[in-house]
């Protein structure tokens, strides 16, 4: 039995400022991809195990440079480099495809999608997470408590004051982040159940636990990390690149 992991990098960098694919950007004279699948493959879990198949959905005209940008991990892992979808989910569900036809995954049971955009995700959450999919739950997320009140409203397109409807108790809040594992048959089986929406951004699964969840089978959250946030925009980057605690 064995550790999968499908790395989402089909976006695009406009929000960041770039011309470039999201997944090519650089941060600290890497690209978003490579610090992601480094991370990835940094991880060790209970019993030193680690990810032995890595799936990388790219956009369809940068297969070769995410190819080359990849091309040092070779040795470390089996890697596929195929291309992704119009959404998020549609690039997962094409990685999982491309992940059961591949003969090297036949011992893989657990699987783990994570996002290029969340680039500094370290190795010890990775394993977190694992580790939890090993200890009997078969869906797995990382989430941080939320900080900020938060209101919900009744939304009207084009107009600027909403009305609020409640205030959510933030203590049963929690922020979610990826890498997410899950057992591999509960992710196929879920990603089975949400294909008739995979491929139109308003109804598409915004993350695999919400596929899951749309099963009626439950999902487990472990302790995020701070260092996993999502880099959308040029500010986003900007704070990736600040040292942290553990840089210095």
């Amino acid at each position: 039995m064995s550790v999968a992991a499908v790395l989402t990098a089909a976006g695009s960098g406009s929000r960041l400022g770039h011309s470039l694919p999201k997944a090519l950007v650089p941060l600290g004279g890497q690209s978003l991809v490579a610090h992601a699948a480094r991370n990835l493959l940094a991880a060790r879990a209970a019993g030193d195990e680690r990810v032995r198949v890595l799936v990388v959905t790219a956009p369809a005209f940068h297969l070769d440079a995410i190819e080359r940008e990849l091309a040092g991990f070779a040795d470390e892992v089996a890697l596929l480099v195929v291309a992704g979808g119009s959404t998020r989910q549609a690039s997962v569900a094409a990685g999982l495809a491309a992940l059961l036809a591949d003969p090297r995954s036949q011992e893989v049971d657990v699987v783990l999608v994570h996002d290029a955009a969340r680039p500094l995700a370290p190795p010890s959450l990775v394993a977190r997470v694992v580790d939890a999919v090993r200890a009997g739950h078969p869906a797995v997320v990382p989430g941080l408590p939320v900080t900020d009140t938060i209101k919900r409203v009744a939304p009207h397109r084009g107009v600027a004051v909403e009305p609020v409807l409640e205030t959510v108790p933030r203590g049963e809040l929690r922020a979610v982040q990826t890498p997410q594992g899950f057992a591999r048959d509960l992710l196929v089986r879920a990603h089975a159940g949400g294909a008739a929406h995979a491929h139109d951004e308003a109804l598409a699964a915004s993350d695999d636990a919400g596929l899951v969840e749309l099963l009626g089978e439950p999902v487990w959250v472990v302790a995020g990390d701070e260092r996993a946030g999502k880099i959308t925009t040029a500010r986003d980057l900007a704070v990736a690149q600040l040292p942290t605690e553990d840089d210095e």
